[in-house]
């Protein structure tokens, strides 16, 4: 923003920008407000969802757990159709109801009774009663062409007085079990259990074959149907403790169903709802502050609702009440010092570029003495390398010289001692023996020590140098290797130094890091470049690559490779293995290319050695 000169104009100029940064401020402010109250919100819907769910599921357990009470009982009567009353409830006090199902009141087994057995059947009902002859008759009156009669009844004391009652005569509950006579599932009857106007209980039941019937179509089913197994459970039990980790003053859970208006056959269509359940009858409905979600349950056709309902406030912290007000008051704030923050840049922007032109001159000069300093330790790594190389060359010399000599001469001095001991001095023979094996390992850590300061195959040459390399890796780690040099290269010490040592580091990432099964080496030169590839069949290289701390191996190569003033590209891919390729420049390296010279004579102490 250019500054003006008129004081005037530069006082309007602040107030209409200040103006601007209010505005601003407010409406970023009324925008976190309302974002920040509509987040909160949805956050508190997606616990009371997932509140419902529980409910539900918790529900949907019960009534299952219910539904196995009745198959389990069922299993009483595949043992034998003549099931006693003392049987059954010997069985049914097994179960401990009041322990293990604390919502169950009973379990009963209701006879199908056809009108031509039913004189036999109140016999043989009422003597097993009580055993004193008095004749009970089916309830109520009447004769029918079958009846579905309650015949045990458990536990027995409270529901004594509901054997011998016909409960197919009512004109719903006769449409239900014959449903579930012809198709063999468990239903749930719909119709509560009620003490006066007051609902306290519900019931499901589960129609009972002959088990040595066949029941695999509805013919079957009718033929072999032995009566209905039911049980009766309370609607307080059913709810029992699904809201005992929920806020119960805010908290609303009420269980209805839909029954039929009538019993009468001609009234088929009308319904009405009932409530089964409501822990907070005297509640009024608040739909704005409220959650609420209506879901099923039960099962067998004729299951139930629920009616979940939280107060939004119960689901609020004290800070989600004051968390959008904080938005609102913080996105103001931030939004004013941001503004105030554009304009002092804006204001200073020639400045800024003023510093940035001197900075820039200053980041250019620290980068001329940055890369003049870089060349000076390249020199100075070059002239370290080439010392290190002297140094080990000349190690290795007289090791061989000085060292080698002496173990040679002290090997043959034992072997013959060895050799005339060995018939009249069997002992000393064997010490001698054992002096003798311990110089020829002594022999070979020092000519491994040589190999390793300064291989002497490099006086032959690079590419005898390269195969023997390779040849000793594939001995010693059973990773195939290929050679592929189409010439014989004479480079000068240096360079054939830098490209075995090269070979070396990349050979030994190989085994340590590829897991690989075969290396390609490949040597080439041309009139501008000597070049080496070193490619493997291994993972790859990781993400991390050489940046690893305290992994110079890559790094080493590099830098090995830029003193000579050559180039080293790697490449890799997973599980495509990895592929170091170096080129040197063949100036003031390449001394020949041609047929392998002669090998000079070995001095005769190498053979050991």
């Amino acid at each position: 923003m250019r500054m003006t000169s008129n004081p005037v104009k530069r006082i309007k100029s602040i107030k209409l920008g200040s103006w601007l940064g209010a505005l601003l401020s407010l409406s970023v402010g009324a925008g976190l407000y309302v974002s920040t109250s509509q987040a909160i919100e949805n956050d508190a819907r997606t616990r009371f969802d997932h509140m419902a769910r529980q409910v539900q599921s918790t529900l949907d357990g019960r009534f299952k757990t219910y539904a196995d009470v009745l198959r389990g009982t069922a299993s009483l009567f595949l043992t034998t159709d003549q099931v006693t009353r003392d049987a059954f409830r010997r069985y049914v006090a097994g179960l401990d109801l009041s322990h293990n199902f604390p919502g169950v009141e009973s379990i009963n087994f209701a006879h199908y009774v056809r009108d031509a057995e039913r004189d036999r059947f109140e016999a043989q009902m009422l003597q097993d009663i009580d055993g004193r002859g008095r004749v009970a008759a089916i309830r109520p009156k009447g004769r029918r062409a079958d009846y579905t009669v309650l015949s045990f009844v458990e536990p027995g004391a409270a529901w004594l007085d509901r054997v011998g009652v016909d409960i197919q005569t009512k004109w719903g509950a006769a449409m239900l079990l014959a449903q579930s006579r012809d198709t063999g599932e468990v239903f749930s009857t719909g119709a509560p259990i009620q003490s006066g106007s007051t609902v306290i209980g519900l019931s499901m039941r589960l129609p009972v074959y002959r088990a040595d019937m066949p029941i695999q179509d509805v013919p079957q089913r009718r033929a072999a149907y032995l009566g209905s197994l039911g049980i009766g459970f309370t609607v307080e039990g059913l709810a029992r403790g699904v809201l005992d980790h929920m806020p119960k003053t805010a908290t609303r859970l009420v269980i209805s169903g839909m029954l039929p208006a009538s019993n009468r056959p001609e009234a088929t269509g009308a319904y009405q709802r009932t409530v089964f359940f409501d822990n907070r009858p005297d509640a009024v409905p608040d739909e704005e502050a409220e959650f609420r979600a209506l879901l099923p349950v039960g099962f067998g056709g004729r299951g139930w609702d629920i009616d979940f309902t939280v107060s939004k406030r119960s689901l609020y912290s004290s800070l989600d009440s004051a968390l959008p007000w904080i938005a609102m008051l913080a996105g103001m704030i931030g939004t004013a010092l941001l503004y105030a923050l554009f304009q002092t840049l804006s204001s200073s922007r020639l400045r800024a570029i003023g510093i940035a032109e001197e900075m820039t001159g200053e980041l250019r000069a620290s980068e001329a003495k940055l890369q003049k300093t870089n060349d000076n330790l390249r020199r100075l790594a070059a002239h370290a390398e080439s010392i290190k190389e002297s140094e080990r060359k000349r190690i290795a010399r007289e090791i061989h010289d000085d060292l080698g000599q002496n173990l040679l001469a002290l090997r043959i001095e034992v072997d013959l001692l060895a050799s005339r001991t060995d018939a009249r001095h069997p002992r000393l023979h064997t010490r001698a023996r054992w002096m003798l094996e311990q110089i020829d390992a002594t022999i070979k850590s020092v000519r491994q020590i040589i190999n390793d300061l300064r291989p002497n195959v490099l006086d032959l040459g690079l590419t005898a140098a390269v195969d023997w390399q390779i040849a000793e890796f594939q001995r010693r780690t059973g990773v195939a290797c290929e050679l592929v040099s189409h010439n014989d290269l004479h480079v000068s010490d240096r360079c054939a130094t830098t490209l075995f040592r090269i070979l070396q580091e990349s050979l030994t990432n190989v085994s340590r890091h590829a897991r690989a099964t075969k290396v390609r080496v490949e040597l080439a030169v041309d009139a501008e470049s000597i070049s080496m590839t070193v490619s493997d069949n291994g993972i790859g290289l990781s993400k991390a690559g050489g940046q690893k701390p305290g992994s110079f191996g890559l790094v080493g190569i590099e830098e090995r490779v830029r003193i000579l003033g050559g180039k080293c590209i790697i490449t890799s891919g997973p599980n495509a293995g990895t592929t170091v390729h170096v080129s040197i420049p063949a100036a003031n390296n390449l001394l020949s290319v041609g047929h392998a010279p002669t090998p000079a004579p070995v001095d005769p102490a190498y053979s050991d050695l």
